[in-house]
């Protein structure tokens, strides 16, 4: 499992999953790949995990051109992303930095709140009714976990770390 290989532990059991992380996390490569491979739907959340993770980290993208939109955003939050084609070389960094950005599509949106979250200061995400097709009540159950965040209209999320 990819997220293992990052540092995270997860226990699964019958009504819960839990998932700890001691230290920063490890960089890791991803491959987009066809099931049972690792899913192109989860390549924007992984992205935005690796822009915090410690050193290196390569994705490609094998599926879908253009589904790297939501890079320009990460930037916009202090990301170290370059793109090379159909792969990004994304550096981790120890933080990132709230800022305004806008979603492109559903799994952009979704990555970019995991960073929103994890960042210093507030990160607006606006265009968020992307979320809404796939997503139901999502700040609802973020809220849940103990994130501080809140939908500000159906055009923005604001999420404050």
């Amino acid at each position: 499992m990819k997220l293992g290989e990052t540092g995270v532990e997860v226990h699964t059991e019958k009504e819960r999953v839990r998932v700890v992380a001691s230290d920063r996390l490890k960089g890791i490569d991803v491959r987009t790949l066809p099931y049972p491979g690792f899913p192109t739907d989860m390549q924007a959340q992984m992205v935005a995990l690796m822009c915090l993770a410690e050193g290196t980290s390569v994705v490609t993208e094998t599926i879908f051109e253009s589904r790297f939109m939501h890079v320009e955003e990460l930037r916009r939050m202090g990301a170290d992303i370059r793109v090379e084609g159909n792969r990004l070389v994304v550096t981790g960094r120890p933080s990132l930095t709230g800022a305004p950005v806008m979603a492109s599509d559903l799994r952009a949106s979704a990555g970019l709140i995991i960073a929103g979250l994890a960042a210093d200061g507030v990160t607006e995400v606006q265009r968020v009714y992307h979320l809404d097709r796939g997503y139901e009540r999502i700040e609802e159950k973020l809220r849940g976990l103990g994130a501080k965040i809140e939908r500000q209209s159906s055009e923005a999320v604001a999420s404050v770390c």
